[in-house]
């Protein structure tokens, strides 16, 4: 490891030290386990005191009106790819955009069909999920370039390449998006995946293998899935489950279609900027500090990281609100007012009975429920009287992974290489290889 002055080193030093203090340290407030970003999310809401639903359906109209001119005039944007970029979308992801901005002023204003507007479909997002996505975005989009830009992504990657590439087919600095996720938020672990895929250290497939498999929900939200089926006491056991199901589903997915079949190639034909090889003379930790200050040398402008920070939280607002708005509430709306899901599930009790799960056809209407939003089970669950079906349920759910009133609407949303199809593909998949896994566990349990 070369020598290095004292400057270079705290230029690397000081912003991951803060990225890590604001992203992954978990501190206690009030009982309640959170990260910092997640304290200042919670104080900009109050701040704002509920006008974030109006500033939203601001934000996505605007998103509108701005893909709009895009495709009317295209010249209007030449001049600025991050705004080309961001408003001029395909067709089909203009018809999203535009379906997101009808449900956001309709469910604002109470208008029209009340499917559409209820509180348990666009209220749900729009006055709920969406201020939670705002307030996120905007520090997390700030911020974020303390987590890419300063070379801890570099450190990380030297040091868990040997751990993460034959297990997980991922370069070492996928693991940090992956705690991320675990201790913050999956939105973050999202938002993360994406950048980085952007900025050409991910090829497609390993961004797909990501943002699929390592957007896990957080302690936080895992707490509150256990205690609304009445088994709080359970939490460590339950949580156990979660990591043991994630992790043998994190070995299986990328080795089966649809993840297995992404291409190894770059965002827009970039060259691969993370080298995973260690030359001769270092080993993985001084050849990770050698590559970490390396990076962080070339970000040393702060007018650069505010600029970064600003287009961060512009992506995350315009680029995801409308989509989660647009097919979160249509999800929604399938499980509020139709069949679908329980008719899905049917087939499934069969194989729940084999599995030797208690009222087991109350349980099959669970199963794919969770692809609306990853709440649902656990409260359509809460009647069911065996503790071990409703353990069975809530661990299920939080390991499914992909809901679309949040994580599936952000990939979609996102640069991420994933269709619609792929997700629910990913879903069914990932409920097939947990259900037998968390059933197992929850008979030593109970």
């Amino acid at each position: 490891m070369r020598k290095y002055k004292l400057s270079d080193m705290l230029t690397f030093l000081i912003p991951s030290i803060l990225g890590i203090l604001f992203f992954m340290i978990p501190i206690s407030i009030d009982g309640e386990v959170t990260i910092p970003i997640a304290i200042l999310s919670g104080w900009i809401q109050d701040l704002l005191n509920g006008s974030i639903p109006l500033i939203m359906v601001v934000i996505i109209v605007l998103t509108l009106v701005g893909t709009l001119i895009a495709k009317i005039s295209p010249a209007i944007f030449k001049n600025s790819p991050f705004l080309n970029n961001l408003f001029n979308v395909t067709y089909g992801w203009v018809i999203v955009r535009f379906i997101g901005a009808v449900f956001a002023v309709l469910t604002y204003l109470q208008w029209g069909v009340e499917a559409v507007w209820s509180t348990a479909t666009g209220g749900l997002l729009l006055f709920d999920l969406l201020p939670v996505l705002f307030s996120v975005f905007l520090f997390a989009g700030l911020l974020l370039p303390l987590l890419v830009n300063f070379g801890l992504l570099e450190l990380f990657g030297s040091l868990l390449t040997k751990v993460m590439r034959p297990l997980f087919k991922l370069p070492g600095r996928s693991a940090v998006d992956c705690v991320a996720s675990w201790i913050g938020d999956g939105t973050i672990g999202v938002l993360l995946t994406s950048k980085q895929y952007e900025e050409g250290f991910y090829t497609k497939k390993e961004a797909a293998i990501i943002g699929t498999t390592f957007s896990v929900v957080s302690i936080t939200f895992s707490l509150v899935v256990i205690s609304q089926v009445g088994l709080g006491d359970y939490f460590i056991p339950f949580y156990l489950t979660i990591l043991a199901t994630g992790i043998i589903a994190a070995f299986i997915m990328p080795r089966i279609p649809p993840l297995s079949r992404k291409a190894d190639t770059y965002y827009k034909e970039k060259a691969k900027e993370a080298d995973e090889d260690i030359p001769k003379g270092y080993n993985s930790f001084t050849w990770g500090i050698d590559s970490a200050i390396n990076r962080a040398k070339k970000n040393k402008d702060v007018k650069a990281f505010f600029t970064d920070g600003f287009k961060n939280i512009l992506d995350m607002w315009m680029g995801v609100a409308p989509i989660v708005m647009a097919l979160g509430t249509l999800a929604l709306i399938l499980a509020e007012y139709t069949p679908i899901f329980t008719w899905i599930g049917m087939p499934f009790i069969p194989i729940l009975e084999l599995l030797g799960l208690p009222e087991a056809a109350a349980a099959s209407e669970t199963l794919f429920v969770g692809f609306a939003d990853m709440f649902l089970p656990s409260v359509m669950g809460a009647g069911i009287e065996s503790e071990m079906t409703r353990f069975v349920i809530a661990a299920l759910s939080v390991s499914q992974l992909i809901y679309m009133s949040e994580v599936g609407g952000l990939l979609l949303g996102s640069k991420i290489p994933v269709s619609f199809f792929d997700l629910v593909l990913i879903f069914i998949l990932r409920t097939v290889i947990a259900l037998p896994v968390i059933t197992l566990v929850a008979h030593f349990i109970f």
